[in-house]
């Protein structure tokens, strides 16, 4: 048998040539579970918005093992110690940190599977992963788990500044063309370190910690919490939610296999053994989209209107506010919608609804963000920083909106 050449480089629009570092990850990569990343988009339904915003969740899993393995270099040239063995784990957990992604992630976590969350799923896969290959991926599912005695690797993997972070607002910034959300993750990653056993800033890389919370701020109100991804991602959640509905009653709807399956029955975590974990692998953005355009021929009135919503870009009307909106106001939009369409209360609440959205770009709940002082003192971000706005940061931002179809405005 030839030997396959697995020392292979990918060329990166943002970060120009990105090396495999070895086999094991190279195996990793070709996987078929891997593999579906390329087929499961990164932004969902931005690109509405954005259209550029096209890039897939395989690329982004690339860029983080790239920046991973710049932070490592950085790390160990500063003297800390990290082993072959530790260094491998931190580039497979961040490799596979997002493996358990569905097709339009979020939408998928709130309408075909009950409740499960991606990282859950993540983990789900790394352990079959880590089966098939006789153990190798068992320190790296250790640190994901947060189980592993170093903390400041975790934190490199899962924190308000991790890989996934950097890589994710850098990326996304690129291809929305929202430049506010440019990072300079070159200069973060030459400023970190490591300090009683935690991820640190270097004092001097403090404006780029802000510029990158800023970005991370800015990115969420323009891109992320954008209204109109907003509205197209609750309408294929509901869609998703409608099909499933109708396939209950007994009404079957044109669709691939995988999916099905997952419209027909009522998954939670704890029915997900190795045959629905491959059910789960076989779906992707391409089943979700291939569906909604058969469905918008469909005889129900819900689920052809809502899949023309998407496939036409004429989605609801979404109006934002700092307040709560009045349940008597959209009781009126409702009973308006009602007698317009023609159609039952039940059906209504496809149409017309109300969320909130909730934005904080720091939060200082959760594992701070480390400044290393020159005295080699330690002080979460907000406390050393001499911005004021930081601290405004850390206020969570909440936003309430509804959504109605258009036809009520004009009637």
């Amino acid at each position: 048998m030839s030997q396959t050449n697995k020392l292979k480089i990918f060329n990166d629009p943002i970060y120009g040539f990105i090396t495999i570092p070895n086999s094991l990850i190279y195996d990793l990569i070709q996987h078929p579970y891997f593999q579906r990343l390329r087929r499961i988009s990164q932004m969902g339904m931005s690109y509405l918005v954005y259209p550029g915003a096209h890039h897939t969740r395989f690329h982004h899993a690339l860029g983080c093992m790239h920046i991973m393995q710049k932070a490592v270099q950085t790390l160990q040239f500063k003297g800390v110690s990290i082993s072959e063995e530790e260094e491998n784990a931190l580039y497979i957990a961040i490799l596979l940190h997002d493996i358990g992604h569905g097709p339009y992630s979020h939408a998928m976590e709130h309408s075909i599977v009950e409740e499960v969350h991606h990282e859950e799923l993540s983990l789900l896969f790394m352990e079959q992963l880590n089966k098939e290959f006789d153990g190798k991926l068992s320190l790296a599912i250790q640190v994901f788990k947060g189980e592993y005695h170093r903390k400041f690797m975790l934190q490199l993997i899962s924190s308000q500044l991790d890989m996934d972070r950097m890589d994710y607002l850098k990326r996304d910034s690129f291809y929305s063309g929202v430049a506010e959300g440019n990072i300079n993750s070159e200069r973060l990653i030459q400023m970190m370190n490591v300090q009683d056993d935690y991820l640190v800033i270097e004092e001097k890389g403090i404006y780029s910690v802000e510029k990158f919370l800023v970005a991370r701020r800015l990115m969420y109100w323009q891109a992320y919490l954008h209204k109109t991804s907003v509205v197209a991602e609750l309408i294929l959640t509901k869609i998703l939610k409608r099909a499933k509905e109708l396939t209950q009653k007994g009404i079957l709807l044109p669709c691939s296999e995988p999916l099905q399956f997952f419209l027909q029955n009522k998954i939670s975590l704890s029915d997900f053994d190795k045959s629905v974990l491959d059910k789960f692998s076989y779906l992707d953005d391409y089943d979700v989209l291939g569906a909604i355009k058969a469905w918008q021929f469909h005889d129900d009135f819900v689920l052809q209107s809502l899949c023309r919503m998407i496939l036409n870009r004429d989605l609801l009307k979404i109006q934002m506010s700092d307040d709560k909106p009045s349940k008597e106001n959209l009781l009126a939009i409702k009973n308006k919608y009602i007698s317009i369409a023609k159609i039952s209360d039940k059906e209504a609440d496809y149409f017309v609804f109300k969320g909130k959205l909730k934005n904080q770009a720091y939060s200082k709940s959760s594992e701070p963000i480390r400044i290393l002082k020159k005295d080699k003192t330690i002080e979460d971000v907000v406390e050393a920083s001499d911005q004021l706005h930081l601290k405004a940061l850390s206020k969570p931002v909440t936003k309430y909106f509804i959504c109605f179809p258009k036809v009520v405005l004009e009637s």
